[in-house]
């Protein structure tokens, strides 16, 4: 029919590498995802806190669900493609091959992962240093930043130093496998290589701390061509990419964003108007994303750049155009909640009875909670029982990637409701992380009032309940639970040029669906919560300094 072309339906293709597993989701225009699929992806951990990935085996995944999710539709109507992932070191050869990143040899694990932490004696260096890149990350480098891993590479794999060709953030290699264009996305570079939007590299740095053979050619092993996020990466998708990913040879790629990030933009720029909300009327420097899965990420944005003590940033333009990022961060939350339940000794009998009630474990301890919380409020429970989350470190606003986690409170109970009990504590902790964090980027000058709320963790009602009450912020959650591929998507949208800016997708793509408001009434067993929190931490310092003195 005549104008059947014109209003035929557009689609993008947004593609997330998470830490175990891949995912892609087929997105229109509106922000609506139409359909999503996931695959896992292999984690190699052969010592402690070392984590290895293979590019080869995250591509195939990349390839498999991409497939799944276009089945189907009519190529003419898919226009673009956006990755995201995981801020992973991958290391190849010159012609591109892979390269191992231990000392086994084993080339196909060629990916150090965000998470590890073997380069700790690399990062202390680095921050001795006090070099001026530093007062861009808070002042102190962290340990899952990418130059003290590639320190630790040059120390420990001389032989694989000599071989390299291109080190590549995770979300770097992706629009190189699919366009063929070693362009890096300015989001990478600057929140975790060091890279200025306005100054470039800094020679002085790498020099400084003994990787000088990366200034040369322009840098050219770590990134030589810097594209925004959204922009188009080359000549768009390759025909061997093409091939294996089930699209239209040619469609737009873009640079690609880390997987915090694009959950940054899947939410934080949406339509908040009839919610009542304290944001609404407000620039969206007013509100943070957090992005909370296997770790979470406290995404703020400014119009001019705030420095924030123990937070990354201010990063210009890593995430929302024209504006500076400050990005707060805890580095491990879900994977610290499955390690307190999976762990305990009533895990079992929690497990079996989850199974018969055909409910997930923490569906089922959530209700467990509600039937022995009596008159109390359910968060009242943990009156007497308190954690320091951090189990892996301080990421935000400690920078102390020595800390470790605590528990006060214990008894030689063992039953399932001292297993749910430890959960909340767990839970009541990460939120009081988060907490700890927004009033640190209060102090420097950010002014937050709403959270905005995606990932993995997002769709556990208690989890969101004790961050609004905690925080004191009401907590809006996005109409796709996916955030994280829309904002992906979104990327694919910009490079088609579908939209004329990022700001632009970003309003008319994400789209609210519930808002938790906070119980103000539980406000003072909350805040003498947080008092204990905090010392927490003082009294680990303090015996920690006994010990050691």
């Amino acid at each position: 029919m005549p104008g059947e072309k014109e209003t035929a339906v557009k689609y993008y293709v947004g593609v997330d590498v998470g830490s175990a597993s891949v995912r892609a989701a087929l997105v229109d225009g509106f922000g609506t995802v139409v359909a999503h699929t996931e695959q896992p992806i292999q984690i190699w951990e052969p010592w402690p806190d070392h984590y290895e990935q293979s590019s080869a085996d995250i591509w195939a995944a990349c390839c498999s669900v991409t497939k799944e999710v276009v089945r189907g539709v009519d190529a003419s109507q898919i226009r673009g493609l956006g990755f995201d992932a995981t801020c992973s070191l991958v290391v190849v050869d010159k012609q591109f091959q892979p390269l191992a990143v231990n000392s086994e040899g084993q080339n196909h694990r060629n990916v150090i992962m965000w998470m590890d932490h073997r380069a700790v004696s690399q990062v202390e260096r680095i921050n001795a240093t006090q070099h001026r890149v530093l007062n861009y990350v808070g002042g102190a480098m962290s340990v899952e930043m990418q130059p003290p891993k590639l320190l630790w590479i040059k120390e420990n794999l001389p032989e694989s130093w000599k071989k390299v060709g291109y080190f590549f953030d995770l979300p770097d290699f992706l629009s190189w496998k699919a366009t063929g264009g070693t362009a890096r996305s300015l989001c990478t570079v600057v929140c975790k290589w060091t890279y200025s939007s306005d100054r470039g590299w800094d020679d002085s740095f790498w020099k400084m701390i003994g990787l000088e053979d990366l200034v040369k050619d322009n840098y050219e092993k770590i990134g030589k061509l810097i594209l925004s996020p959204g922009e188009a990466v080359g000549k768009g998708l390759t025909p061997d990419a093409a091939k294996d990913l089930g699209l239209p040879e040619g469609i737009a790629v873009a640079a690609s964003l880390i997987d915090a990030h694009a959950g940054g933009l899947g939410v934080i720029g949406a339509d908040v108007k009839g919610h009542n909300l304290p944001c609404e009327k407000q620039p969206i420097t007013s509100r943070v994303a957090m992005i909370c899965g296997t770790s979470s990420c406290h995404m703020g944005v400014s119009e001019s750049p705030i420095f924030v003590p123990g937070v990354w940033g201010p990063y210009f333009s890593a995430m929302v155009p024209g504006l500076w990022l400050n990005e707060g961060g805890q580095s491990a939350t879900g994977k610290l909640i499955d390690h307190v339940v999976r762990g305990h000794v009533a895990f079992p009998e929690l497990e079996a009875k989850a199974a018969a009630s055909a409910r997930s474990i923490y569906t089922y301890l959530n209700s467990h909670l509600d039937l022995i919380k009596k008159s109390l409020p359910v968060g009242f429970l943990t009156v007497d029982l308190h954690v320091w989350p951090d189990f892996h470190g301080n990421r935000s606003p400690l920078t102390d990637l020595t800390l470790k986690g605590m528990v006060v409170g214990l008894t030689l109970s063992r039953g399932l409701d001292e297993l749910a009990l430890i959960y909340l504590a767990t839970i009541q902790a990460i939120a009081l992380g988060t907490r700890h964090i927004l009033e640190v980027m209060q102090a420097a000058g950010h002014d937050i009032t709403t959270l905005f709320l995606c990932g993995g963790l997002s769709k556990n009602p208690l989890f969101v309940q004790m961050h609004a009450d905690i925080t004191g912020k009401p907590v809006v959650l996005s109409k796709e639970v996916e955030s994280v591929l829309v904002g992906a998507a979104i990327l694919g949208a910009c490079a088609s040029g579908d939209f004329a800016s990022i700001q632009e997708a970003m309003a008319k793509m994400g789209k609210i669906g519930r808002v938790v408001q906070p119980n103000h009434e539980h406000k003072r067993f909350y805040d003498k919560k947080y008092e204990v929190f905090l010392k927490l931490v003082e009294h680990q310092r303090e015996y920690r300094s006994i010990m050691s003195s």
